[in-house]
């Protein structure tokens, strides 16, 4: 949601300035008409997504990726039930393979019926063909023969090359309890901030936590990403930290303002320089 020019200056002095890894926001089309509310707005209101430059994801990824030498690539988030989920596996194994197994894929459920009807498909149960995208993306870049029969989709034996190195991170973004839940099936959760504070997110965190438990992946290694904006201070991030966050990615301005980002990027710069000298130092 910045001038593309600004990514990969932005990605290279985030590496620069000691910074973990850099979120992708994903957005396929934006609708002249909806009716459907955005949950991480005030107002519901979705404006602020118009005339915005959105670069496909894994292409954008795939650039920071090659770009850069540190820094991990994670998707906040992939909608991907919309998208044929053996070409997702594909897309994602390449970019781990590109770039080290920097690349984490945060995946959700797109909160547009008119992304789905675009696509060509269904919005009816878009949950459980979402929980067998998830299914066959995993199973595809763990490598070897996969083969997979739902009631969506009907892969026979096939595997594709290059694979991760390691397992795929998959992350879950959204705010319900089938997220939350679907969360704890998997590797982490995407939390895209909120009004509630770190109320919420505490909310949140203890709900996965007992879903966790009654999944039996307690034990698992867990990553848990939580957006914040504006001036965080070190002692912000602790109280992240003890919640059980492994990861904040860091705006120094509001994502959702409508107006276009007019920051020039040596202000961005120093921001980013500014945050690691006053808060990544001390932690």
């Amino acid at each position: 949601m910045t001038p593309i020019a600004n990514y990969i200056p932005l990605a290279q002095a985030a590496e620069a300035n000691g910074y973990a890894g850099f979120t992708i926001p994903d957005s396929l089309i934006y609708p002249q008409a909806s009716d459907t509310s955005y949950s991480y707005t005030d107002d519901g209101g979705r404006e602020f997504l118009e005339n915005k430059p959105f670069i496909e994801s894994f292409i954008l990824a795939t650039a920071i990726g090659v770009a850069t030498k540190t820094l991990e690539m994670t998707t906040n988030v992939v909608k991907l039930p919309v998208r044929p989920p053996l070409y997702s596996a594909k897309l994602a194994s390449s970019i781990a393979a590109l770039t080290g197994d920097r690349f984490n894929l945060g995946v959700g459920l797109s909160v547009w019926p008119e992304d789905y009807a675009a696509m060509g498909v269904p919005y009816a149960k878009r949950g459980k063909r979402f929980d067998e995208c998830i299914a066959i993306v995993r199973g595809l870049c763990a490598g070897g023969y996969f083969e997979f029969h739902g009631e969506f989709y009907d892969l026979p034996p096939v595997k594709i090359n290059p694979v991760p190195g390691k397992p795929l991170p998959i992350l879950i973004g959204g705010f319900s309890d089938a997220a939350l839940r679907r969360a704890a099936q998997n590797d982490g959760f995407m939390y895209a901030g909120g009004n509630g504070g770190t109320d919420e997110l505490a909310g949140m965190v203890a709900k996965i936590n007992g879903y966790r438990a009654e999944a039996g992946t307690q034990d698992k290694p867990f990553r848990l990403f939580a957006t914040a904006m504006g001036r965080i201070d070190a002692d912000a991030v602790k109280r992240h930290e003890d919640l059980g966050v492994t990861d904040m990615p860091v705006a120094f301005r509001n994502l959702y303002a409508v107006e276009e980002d007019t920051q020039p990027l040596s202000g961005k710069i120093d921001d980013l320089k500014r945050f690691a000298d006053e808060v990544i130092a001390k932690l």
